[in-house]
């Protein structure tokens, strides 16, 4: 009984480069995505890191330009 026509070498390797290729597709698509998250978490530390400084500044009955001017005139001396 035959199965059916048999795929040629060629045939083969044409199906093995559409997978390889959908592969690299969802790869890069996944790459995407995760390069957004990756700067998304990074601008949620920065926003974390700007509140723990506007903790200390307030507890410190400080302002921004207080701490301008207490940065600027550390780094002049």
């Amino acid at each position: 009984m035959p199965r059916g026509v048999r795929k040629t070498a060629l045939e083969k390797l044409q199906e093995e480069l559409m997978e390889v290729q959908e592969s690299i597709k969802q790869y890069k698509e996944s790459l995407v995505t995760l390069d957004e998250k990756e700067k998304e978490i990074q601008d949620k530390i920065k926003l974390e890191q700007f509140k723990e400084v506007s903790s200390i500044l307030d507890e410190h009955e400080m302002s921004i330009m207080d701490l301008k001017e207490l940065l600027i005139s550390s780094k002049a001396d």
